[in-house]
């Protein structure tokens, strides 16, 4: 899992495409560029972003198609570029689905601030959706079970198999503390044989990779003699 938050570029002119990667390479995030409506649907399959940069005049497909496309698979922030800012098309764009809109040409700094907004409003909505079968949250931190992604806000955690298991197994269990040994037979499938050094390591890297993220916050209490649980 990266650490950087993805975002899907959809635009078919290469300089304006180009000049969107950079100013998001510069300002912390992973552009994915793609150049047509068709290779937009392709690559956001195989790899979902975390926000969709789209431009409505697309080869293929037209962004329209992109939009309602993406929609019909995710709720994923989707802010349009277009040239075309009439009161009508702005209307049509959002009914589709579009979470926002800037009109070329765009300001950079303005453009920086709608993806900021965007992106806390979904980690907002994702906070509270605690009762989704594939969302466990516990304070800022947020899991998404099914596809192995660990985040706290808006940046993602770069959790190892393992410790994305013990972390959910935490999380899903809050007020219970967990003995080496549960954990250990939970997560590996063996039997315990007293290696506390491998519970330990992977407590302290989970800890390590919050702390980092949230240095003054604590996810995960020891519980002396006993073990482990999540931090009240």
């Amino acid at each position: 899992m990266s650490k950087l938050i993805k975002v899907l570029v959809v635009e078919d002119d290469d300089d304006i495409n180009n000049m969107l990667c950079d100013l998001l390479e510069q300002n912390g995030y992973k552009p994915i560029p793609v150049f047509s409506g068709t290779e937009a649907i392709t690559c956001f399959k195989s790899d979902p972003a975390n926000l969709v940069l789209l431009d409505l005049m697309l080869p293929g497909k037209s962004g329209e198609l992109v939009l309602s496309d993406i929609r019909s698979m995710s709720q994923v922030p989707v802010i349009v570029i277009t040239a075309i800012a009439s009161k009508e098309s702005i209307v049509s764009i959002l009914k589709l689905g579009a979470n926002d809109y800037i009109a070329k040409p765009f300001d950079n700094d303005e453009l920086l601030a709608r993806i900021e907004v965007q992106l806390r409003q979904q980690g907002n909505a994702l906070a509270e959706n605690v009762t989704h079968e594939n969302i466990l949250t516990y304070k800022e931190l947020v899991l998404n079970t099914e596809q192995y992604d660990a985040m706290i806000g808006n940046q993602s955690i770069n959790l190892s198999k393992r410790e994305f298991e013990i972390l959910m197994l935490l999380m899903k269990n809050p007020k219970k503390v967990f003995t080496k040994n549960n954990l250990f037979e939970s997560i590996w499938k063996q039997e315990f044989i007293c290696d506390d050094n491998t519970i330990n390591v992977h407590i302290s890297n989970i800890r390590s990779k919050i702390g980092k993220l949230r240095p003054l916050d604590k996810y995960i209490q020891t519980v002396w003699g006993i073990g482990y649980k999540m931090q009240e």
